[in-house]
């Protein structure tokens, strides 16, 4: 059953009470963008609130888990999401939703998944793990169970034959887990992906993945709901121009982590970046 408390009838590209061209007042809905709750999703979502915000949208986010964030888009209840990691990671959400959703653009490129471990661990490959189960009490530490890399690390420990359970967690826990481990150079596994702001902390590796488990790397793409393009053309225009670099959402991140607030985080990096933010206005 869809998690997602919301109910979309139109989205408008001026906020409730402005004066249109025809002279009368809009009562158009806000603007409905859903996202997963990973680090670089937040940063994604917050940074484009604001920039639309700027604009003159009023702006709901909605934090969901994959499956609803994927109904919620083909349903209508969300006009679009930054936060799709494809083709690999949530390959089976587009399968089940795909051909009700339009795919609007890549906004990210090069995002990889996998198994990854502290640089000070000894193995190196994901076949090497059942050789070392004791030192990893036979557990992979993993995020929200709706989450793709879970389906996927499930799929990788069956072609392995891993002896290992994959324990759900959450981004914050995940991340946690790694530190506590780190702090008493203990060895941990744990689900995590590229960009990610524990690769700027902390000396980590990939394990190889000699079976292809994970596949190539992905890219996050923007998709939104049928019929978008031709409700609202402004708002599809600027988010078909929304893309950015690693170092972009990294930072995001990273002031996040920092101790920064969602919003304020972002915030900063769209003050500090006025001609990206320009370019995907149209402006």
């Amino acid at each position: 059953m869809l998690l997602v408390l919301v109910s979309l009838i139109g989205a408008g590209c001026v906020q409730e009470g402005e004066v249109t061209d025809e002279g009368t007042e809009s009562t158009a809905e806000p603007v409905k963008i859903g996202y997963v709750l990973w680090d670089g999703e937040i940063a994604s979502t917050n940074v484009m609130k604001i920039v639309l915000e700027q604009a003159g949208y009023e702006v709901d986010i909605t934090a969901v888990d994959g499956g609803p964030l994927y109904q919620g888009v083909a349903d209508g209840q969300f006009d679009f999401t930054t936060s799709a990691w494809l083709p690999q990671t949530q390959k089976n959400y587009w399968d089940q939703y795909g051909e009700d959703i339009d795919s609007v653009a890549i906004n990210l490129e090069d995002c990889r998944i996998g198994l990854v471990v502290p640089e000070y661990v000894t193995i190196d490959s994901i076949e090497e793990l059942n050789a070392e189960k004791e030192k990893f009490d036979s557990e992979i530490i993993g995020i929200d169970p709706g989450a793709g890399i879970m389906s996927v690390t499930e799929t990788a420990i069956d072609e392995y034959a891993l002896d290992y359970e994959l324990v759900p967690s959450s981004s914050a826990g995940m991340t946690a887990a790694l530190n506590g481990a780190i702090a008493d150079e203990e060895w941990v596994v744990v689900t995590l992906w590229s960009p990610h702001w524990a690769f700027g902390r902390w000396d980590l590796k990939y394990l190889e993945d000699t079976e292809g488990a994970y596949g190539e790397a992905d890219h996050v793409e923007t998709l939104a709901r049928k019929g978008l393009a031709e409700d609202n053309p402004e708002l599809y225009a600027i988010i078909s121009r929304f893309s950015w670099t690693h170092d972009d959402i990294q930072s995001v991140m990273a002031d996040m982590e920092n101790g920064m607030s969602e919003e304020e985080a972002a915030r900063k990096w769209v003050d500090n970046n006025p001609e990206k933010v320009a370019e995907w206005l149209g402006e």
